[in-house]
């Protein structure tokens, strides 16, 4: 495999484990040149801190593109994750569309809801802005909330697969290409992946845990991405990476100090090198 340069844009939370403080030891475990271009800084995540600092740097990244283009610099895939607002959604597409090779996966994150209901900050627009950046993306990585979100199909706690078909279709209809669904638990011991590459649909069944962890989900995408750009099959990244999250929860759960704001991910990278040199 060549050295690649992968961008991925997403939010820096100073402390808690998630964004860019995940997907950058990830991506860079990988074997992956990782530049970033960071979306905000906040002094912690926003899931069970109170208090916290928020710097948006929206206006920064026009200037950050323009100085990228004068120096040439182009990359062989680019990842999103969490963005704050639908403005910097039209500046993420004007980078895809500038300083991407010509083939390179663009890969999104939708990251905005979960639950059954969006973030806080989030509206309806932004849901609309985000319609418009998943249908430039090859792959797009929504839960199931984020794919009922961007469908405009109503949520369901409990359902089939003929349920997560349809879910695939009418995002299809929107103009994605490729879809890695995440969370999708049909009963209630396991839960899994659900993929629909080139309009085949295909599921990855594994263990569930009865709590899960914050930032799992910039862990599950950083390692797929991870995966995917150092060579392996869409399929076999979405199985990887759904085998990282859960090595990551694992050693979470080992801690007695109750590690509750993040995943231990750091202490399950090696296995992850290791899987990839397999």
């Amino acid at each position: 495999m060549s050295y690649k340069r992968i961008l991925t844009v997403q939010d820096i939370s100073c402390v808690g484990q998630c964004s860019l403080t995940v997907a950058l030891p990830i991506l860079s475990a990988c074997g992956l040149e990782t530049a970033i271009l960071p979306s905000a800084v906040l002094s912690t995540h926003t899931g069970g801190f109170t208090g916290y600092t928020f710097c948006d740097l929206t206006e920064e990244m026009p200037k950050i593109l323009a100085h990228w283009k004068k120096e040439g610099i182009r990359f062989a895939a680019m990842y999103t994750g969490y963005l704050g607002s639908s403005h910097q959604i039209d500046y993420v597409t004007d980078i895809a569309n500038s300083v991407l090779e010509p083939g390179a996966p663009f890969i999104v994150d939708p990251a905005m809801a979960d639950g059954g209901k969006l973030y806080a900050g989030f509206d309806a627009d932004f849901v609309e802005a985000m319609k418009k950046l998943v249908s430039r993306a090859d792959i797009t990585l929504p839960n199931i909330t984020e794919a009922c979100l961007l469908t405009g199909t109503e949520y369901r706690e409990t359902y089939d697969e003929a349920f997560i078909r349809s879910l695939f279709k009418k995002l299809h209809a929107l103009g994605v290409k490729n879809v890695v669904l995440t969370g999708v638990s049909y009963n209630p011991e396991t839960t899994g992946v659900a993929i629909s590459e080139d309009g085949e649909y295909r599921y990855y069944e594994h263990k569930k845990f009865e709590k899960g962890c914050h930032g799992t989900g910039d862990v599950y995408a950083s390692a797929f991405t991870g995966a995917l750009v150092s060579g392996r099959s869409l399929y076999d990244a979405a199985v990887l990476a759904a085998n990282y999250t859960l090595r990551c929860i694992e050693e979470t759960k080992k801690d007695e100090n109750d590690h509750w704001y993040g995943s231990e991910f750091e202490k399950a990278l090696p296995e992850l090198i290791e899987s990839l040199r397999k």
